[in-house]
């Protein structure tokens, strides 16, 4: 596939990496010429300097042919703009912007559409990391929760406990645990470092554990690796932005919801337009101000600023005064190493949400979901099953008859409005929803091609 990304910032070289892989022909555009040159020089991959929304600009990027193109610039004016361009002189028939500001956002039904900005698939990272935030909130204990199938099956993520009912024991006997229940770990990482799950694989305290099942069990299967934790009631939320301002909204509901803004303005503004949430200003890396606010008594402090430094810092600080749990938003994919095995309990990058999003809208054939998970080194997908079985080489087949890649493991099956947790002799139909778990994502190409339906079916 012929691809053009117009942004060659976090967002735009992360995506560029995730799909030179895979036999894609990309190309980027910048106005920066020395990020453009550290990029070429670490990739396979055609660049262009200057700015994506001009049109000699794109007929040198080869727009002329290209399949797709992925505007992902800080400015939301050009990539709009980089999307009309490719409409009106270069026919490109798939286009992707990335939108942050929420009083466009407002209209996107009115204004996304070829009649108007031509633009297919608008993705918004600050709803989307505030739609991940609200997910962690719901699943107390949760490292990472992700849904497929309108939400109708889940894949977890969580780290085992010391106390937890299945550390030092099978995964087989987690069928005896909870009978009821029907699971499967798709995935365990033990210091850092992959494990292929099987029915004899001992779990251990601190391995990160990731399993599949029905959204309504969710809850069930998190009792037996770690101790369940009680709901979160208390909330403090550091930042008055957009992802502040959306969760306080989403929360506030359910919650008892402070929310600490630095601009009295803004903090003004917000405290007139949220309804229950408690709005104040100040700084949050003010000890004396936390311990004002009794931070001893928060089940949770969200720290989402656009200063990924004040985050880490105004997060450690909670925690050393006693705060339940920490969760930090961060930019630079360098502090999420750091904060890695630190005191804060979750590390939140909205260029992680970002990349899924765009992947989901790039993959091939019927993948309806894409995940970008551990650093983007793994993923997990959502395909649907096409063609019947002399032309799929999937359909009609038990699972264990399936030549998946290494590492792939399929996790769960919808079938109409039925969850099935698969197992080897699972057979896949036509039309269900499969959901796969890659522990190396480079194979995503070999599944793409395994879920591929024959040229003679019709």
């Amino acid at each position: 596939m012929k691809i053009i990304i117009i942004g060659a910032g976090q967002v735009g070289g992360t995506l560029a990496e995730n799909l030179v892989g895979e036999q894609n022909d990309i190309t980027l555009i910048d106005s920066d010429k020395e990020k453009l040159r550290e990029l070429q020089d670490k990739m396979d991959l055609q660049v262009v300097n200057g700015l994506g929304s001009h049109p000699d600009i794109l007929e040198q990027a080869g727009a002329e042919d290209a399949d797709m193109v992925i505007a992902v610039t800080s400015d939301d004016s050009a990539n709009m703009m980089a999307c009309q361009v490719c409409y009106s002189l270069f026919h490109i028939t798939r286009k992707i912007a990335r939108i942050r500001s929420s009083k466009i956002l407002k209209y996107r039904e009115q204004l996304f559409h070829n009649k108007h900005i031509p633009v297919d698939h608008v993705i918004a990272p600050e709803q989307l990391v505030t739609r991940d935030i609200a997910r962690l909130i719901d699943y107390p204990g949760a490292l990472q929760v992700l849904e497929f199938a309108d939400g109708k099956v889940s894949l977890v993520a969580v780290k085992a406990y010391y106390g937890g009912l299945l550390v030092g024991h099978a995964l087989s006997t987690l069928k005896e645990h909870i009978p009821n229940v029907e699971t499967r770990v798709a995935a365990i990482y033990r210091n850092g470092k992959p494990i292929r799950p099987l029915g004899t694989t001992v779990i251990e305290a601190d391995d990160e554990v990731f399993f599949i099942a029905a959204s309504i069990h969710i809850r069930a299967v998190m009792n037996e690796l770690q101790k369940l934790e009680p709901a979160y009631k208390r909330i403090m939320i550091v930042g008055g932005g957009n992802i502040g301002a959306g969760l306080a909204r989403i929360l506030e509901e359910n919650h008892q919801v402070k929310l600490i803004e630095r601009n009295p303005a803004r903090a003004s503004a917000l405290a007139s337009e949220l309804d229950k949430t408690l709005v104040f200003v100040g700084d949050s890396s003010d000890q004396e101000l936390l311990r004002d606010e009794h931070i001893d008594q928060f089940d949770v402090f969200i720290a989402v600023t656009n200063d990924d430094e004040a985050n880490i810092m105004s997060s450690l600080l909670a925690k050393h005064l006693g705060v339940r749990k920490a969760m930090v938003l961060i930019q630079s994919n360098a502090y999420i190493d750091l904060v890695h095995g630190s005191n804060i309990d979750i590390a939140i990058s909205p260029q992680h949400a970002t990349i899924s999003a765009l992947l989901t809208h790039v993959r091939k054939g019927a993948i309806k979901n894409v995940y970008s998970l551990r650093g983007g080194s793994a993923e997990a997908i959502e395909i649907i099953a096409k063609g019947d079985e002399s032309a799929s080489k999937v359909v009609g087949r038990e699972i264990k008859s399936i030549k998946l890649p290494p590492g792939t493991t399929i996790g769960a099956i919808v079938r109409g409005n039925e969850v099935i947790i698969a197992h080897s002799g699972t057979v896949i139909r036509e039309e269900d929803r499969v959901i796969i778990f890659l522990v190396n994502k480079g194979y995503i190409s070999d599944v793409e091609k395994l879920f591929q339906v024959s040229a003679i079916y019709f």
